[in-house]
């Protein structure tokens, strides 16, 4: 058994801590929660390994992506197994061709798992359309 293991109410909270730290675009804040031996699996297939590989990767796409904001929408946890999924939405200046700086909205969830009371894994999915002035558009991947 993990030697540190959190209670839902910690969970919860530290969830809630991490969510502000991403809407404040504080990347320092949101890296504090990584395990050093992290795996992000993201939703275009990419995966990171490490925690510097992941601070170098984020702190781009934190410079690229501009002014985005988190929303929580659903939460499930399960204290046993020390996982959780996280449901959001994501609001940020669209990348899309045509629609450049527009509001997006897009939609997705992560499933974590933490190990000594981090996060060692973290598997991000989102859906494949996105929306745009109230319509519904098939995603492209900008990179």
């Amino acid at each position: 058994m993990d030697p540190i293991h959190l209670t839902r109410k910690e969970i919860l909270e530290k969830i809630d801590t991490w969510l502000t730290a991403w809407n404040d675009h504080h990347l320092t804040g949101v890296m504090a929660w990584m395990h050093d031996d992290v795996i992000f699996e993201n939703w275009d297939g990419g995966t990171i390994k490490g925690h510097n590989n992941l601070y170098k990767v984020w702190k781009l796409w934190f410079q690229d992506h501009g002014n985005f904001h988190f929303k929580k929408e659903e939460i499930i946890v399960d204290e046993t197994e020390q996982k959780f999924v996280f449901a959001w939405s994501l609001t940020w200046p669209s990348r899309e061709p045509g629609y450049k700086g527009q509001t997006e909205k897009r939609k997705g969830l992560d499933i974590i798992h933490l190990q000594e009371g981090k996060i060692i894994s973290k598997q991000t999915y989102s859906k494949t359309y996105l929306n745009l002035d109230e319509d519904t558009h098939i995603l492209h991947i900008c990179k």
